[in-house]
């Protein structure tokens, strides 16, 4: 009987208890429009906002509208039109690719720069800055397999930096993309890449690869 009555609450508290993925998944959706929320006096929208991190933070292969596009999961003329507005603001300029001449990229100007140190997200950032430096790398890293796994699963392109990639490597003390075959700057190995492929679950990141991996 008292096995049973065991049984029973075990059964009860089982059932009750949040499933953690759950809650997991709705802390980052929660923590994820928190952090974009805009402030009354902000000149930008969130995609705005958006946008003009992205161009900040990508390589210069990424810099475009297609891959904007993918990045903010939307079409491509949307994306288009929200690069249009920040080009009338004067806060990017585009300029002409110097391997193919029909491609674009966009920079940020002086102007843009000045925006982004209002951006809304400085206030997530200052927490995330209070946590210990391991805590921090670690909640980075895995971050970084949510959003490739993510990715993997509905087939769509996943973006992280140099850093952080499969295909990246260090040989003689260089920096080496395997996917583009070439040596990197240190200033784009923290850059976000549209090439990037990242460590799914179940694999694990063991430090500097050679330039053969």
């Amino acid at each position: 009987m008292i096995a049973k009555v065991i049984s029973i609450r075990y059964l009860i508290g089982m059932t009750d208890k949040p499933e953690t993925p759950d809650r997991i998944a709705e802390l980052l959706v929660h923590v994820g429009r928190a952090a974009r929320s805009e402030d009354a006096r902000s000149e930008l929208t969130a995609a705005q906002w958006t946008c003009l991190r992205f161009f900040a933070r990508a390589n210069g292969s990424t810099r475009t509208p297609s891959r904007f596009a993918t990045f903010q999961a939307t079409t491509r003329g949307t994306a288009s039109q929200i690069i249009k507005s920040l080009e009338r603001k004067g806060l990017v300029a585009r300029t002409r690719s110097e391997r193919d001449r029909r491609s674009v990229c966009f920079d940020l100007t002086e102007q843009g720069h000045r925006m982004l140190a209002q951006d809304p997200l400085r206030d997530m950032i200052g927490v995330i800055d209070g946590l210990a430096p391991g805590e921090r790398e670690r909640f980075l890293e895995t971050l970084a397999r949510l959003a490739f796994g993510l990715a993997m699963r509905r087939d769509v392109p996943a973006f992280g930096t140099c850093q952080d990639c499969t295909h990246f490597g260090t040989s003689g003390g260089s920096a080496y993309c395997a996917c583009m075959v070439a040596e990197l700057a240190a200033e784009e190995t923290t850059k976000l890449c549209a090439s990037y492929r990242g460590p799914s679950f179940g694999e694990r990141k063991d430090g500097d690869r050679n330039d053969t991996a």
